[in-house]
C-alpha cells in the first residue's frame, strides 16, 4: 500500500508541534493504540489540544 501522506495531512487533526507521524495514519494509528490511547483524529478539536489521548478523555469529549 502507497502511504499518501501528502493528502492525510490536509486532513490531519493533530496539532502537536513536532509530531513525525502527523500525516501517517498507520504509524500513528499504530503507536497510539500500543499506548492504549487513540489518535488525536478521533477527538473533537477542542478536545484534542488537551493531547489528552485516552480513552476515557475520548469518551468524555464525545458524552458516552
Amino acid at each position: 500500500m502507497e502511504c499518501k501522506k501528502e493528502q492525510t495531512l490536509k486532513h490531519c487533526g493533530c496539532t502537536y508541534p513536532g509530531c513525525s507521524r502527523k500525516g501517517v495514519c498507520c504509524d500513528c494509528l499504530s503507536y497510539h493504540l500500543a499506548s492504549k490511547q487513540l489518535p488525536g483524529c478521533c477527538f473533537p478539536p477542542a478536545a484534542e489540544k488537551t493531547y489528552d489521548r485516552s480513552f476515557k478523555a475520548f469518551a468524555r469529549a464525545w458524552g458516552l
